[in-house]
């Protein structure tokens, strides 16, 4: 994976090379094997570790000149993202980040799922790995504590998830991978670092419960300052947040009404849509009963899509026409996700849906939600720009990511499947629709949560009201919607970056279309802006700006 294409594109090779070092669980992510046995230090000093590397690498980027419109590109897309994460470094917010979706914990236990597993040389660095669980949450709670030590503490509603969550994994989900990798149980040290892992699971959450817990805050609004610091980080943009609100506010409206009318057509007699979501979740119609159905529907989905869309829409590489479908770990978020591939493309690109403990599934919600996580979606998105090895830096190609670009984009993906007919009945429509509400919600309630902005109660927004937004206007049951606030509350700013990284990407392509009038292609269009790679949302709308077309 080494380039030296110029100056600037090896020092990319050489950060990602170092901060695998310091990162195990992201070198791991990255298909980089070498660091498997070992796990993240989460101690502030190890946090301070890691801040030492990126200042120095942003000292040593910036003594580079480009030497042609790649390099600048390469150059200026590193420099904003390290720019950023310096940030929140100095500031702290990075250490103290903590939060149910995204903790520590979660890295520690998801990390396992990317790791191979067949050999008994890959069985004995998981063990190894395995060894290192109890460690790796030591670090974690040495880190909270010391930082509670100078008055800062995540709010108290994050560490009480995150307890739960480590009470879900200490039932066996260590044990349970271990006999998954291994069911015949011909590796006994496999099994009993696995059932360590589950205990310290139990032991961090009670550390957690019985000695951190009162030490917590309860508000959970982090104000202006450090919400913009956060938002910011997650889309690459600076954004008027009282305009950005009124506009979710508007946007929400306006979804909510073609939502009404595709009801209507389902159940003309409903007073709500929750009653016609109600209705649709027991319509045998659209029910799928049992994991294995559920995963072999969705892998046929997703090869379906992936055939129906290259060659038209798309030119999809060979090597990248697959995307697994897997069920996420016991414990996770109620929202699906994607993993991208390895570098070297021998894991693919995966999306994992959480079961919740069911074992009965509704259709009408998930096309949206496969177009979004897979093909059109993140897979084509990620996985594009790993294959660009001659044009994206290795920087640009594993750790540019911003969430405006990339979830603006999969958002996008739902929007141009509604373009193009993929919802083919007034169900599936809706649950598109429902999909788009969510996201709109998600810029009123992340940016009115954390702001303490009026709902259209004319009262302040607090965790029940949001959540009573997100059943009567998104169409999601009361779980998943406590899942969604409680997601809202703990990464400020991630929430809105869906729906204004959507908004920039068809201005752009919009944009484009007024410019070029009938030289406008929309394949060319698709190819361009994803072989442009990830980036700040502001330098991304720039640089479409300046296509010609090609």
């Amino acid at each position: 994976m080494k380039s030296s294409r110029s100056p600037i594109f090896a020092l990319a090779d050489t950060y990602i090379s170092e901060s695998a070092a310091l990162s195990p669980i992201g070198a791991s992510f990255l298909g980089i094997t070498e660091y498997d046995d070992k796990l993240d230090d989460f101690s502030l000093a190890g946090w301070h570790k890691k801040a030492e590397h990126v200042r120095g690498t942003l000292e040593k980027l910036a003594a580079l000149n480009p030497i042609d419109d790649v390099d600048r590109i390469a150059k200026a897309v590193m420099l904003e993202r390290l720019e950023s994460e310096m940030a929140l470094l100095d500031s702290g917010e990075r250490q103290l980040s903590a939060a149910v979706i995204s903790s520590p914990v979660v890295s520690i236990r998801q990390v396992f799922e990317v790791m191979p597993a067949q050999t008994p040389r890959e069985i004995k660095v998981i063990t190894a790995r395995l060894n290192k669980v109890g460690e790796a949450h030591k670090s974690w709670l040495s880190a909270l504590d010391a930082l509670s030590q100078e008055g800062k503490t995540p709010a108290r509603r994050q560490i009480e998830g995150i307890a739960n969550q480590l009470d879900s994994f200490s039932k066996g989900s260590y044990s349970g991978l271990a006999t998954r990798f291994d069911p015949e149980k011909q590796n006994p040290q496999l099994h009993e670092a696995a059932r360590a892992a589950d205990a310290s699971a139990g032991e961090t959450a009670d550390w957690l419960r019985n000695t951190f817990l009162a030490r917590t805050q309860d508000l959970d609004a982090v104000g202006v300052a450090r919400f913009a610091l956060w938002a910011s980080h997650y889309t690459g943009a600076k954004l008027d947040l009282r305009a950005t609100y009124e506009w979710g506010m508007a946007d929400l409206a306006q979804i909510n009404e073609r939502m009404w009318r595709v009801a209507r057509t389902l159940l003309p007699e409903a007073k709500t849509l929750r009653e016609v979501a109600d209705a649709l979740e027991i319509d045998p119609k659209y029910q799928i009963k049992g994991t294995e159905a559920l995963l072999n529907k969705l892998k046929e989905f997703t090869a379906k899509t992936t055939e129906e869309m290259d060659g038209i829409h798309f030119d999809i590489d060979e090597r990248i026409k697959f995307c697994d479908v897997k069920i996420a770990p016991e414990g996770s978020a109620a929202a699906p996700y994607y993993i991208s591939p390895s570098e070297d493309l021998t894991r693919p690109g995966t999306t994992w849906f959480s079961t919740q403990g069911k074992n009965t599934f509704s259709w009408w919600r998930l096309p949206s939600m496969w177009f979004h996580e897979a093909v059109p979606g993140h897979h084509l998105q990620s996985a594009i720009a790993i294959i660009q090895q001659e044009s994206l830096s290795r920087f640009q190609r594993t750790e540019a990511w911003t969430s405006g670009y990339g979830e603006g984009w999969a958002l996008y993906a739902e929007r141009l499947m509604d373009e193009l007919g993929g919802y083919d009945d007034p169900a599936t429509e809706l649950g598109f629709l429902a999909a788009q509400a969510w996201r709109a919600a998600r810029v009123v309630l992340d940016i009115g949560l954390h702001l303490g902005y009026e709902n259209y109660e004319g009262q302040v927004w607090d965790a029940q009201s949001a959540v009573d937004l997100m059943m009567s206007h998104v169409l999601l049951d009361e779980g998943f919607a406590k899942s969604e606030v409680e997601r809202y509350l703990g990464i400020p700013g991630q929430a809105i970056s869906y729906k204004v990284g959507e908004r920039v990407w068809m201005r752009a392509r919009e944009d484009a279309k007024a410019r070029l009038d009938a030289e406008f292609s929309l394949k060319k269009f698709h190819s361009f802006a994803l072989k442009l790679g990830p980036m700040g949302l502001d330098p991304f709308e720039a640089e479409l700006s300046q296509w010609s077309g090609n």
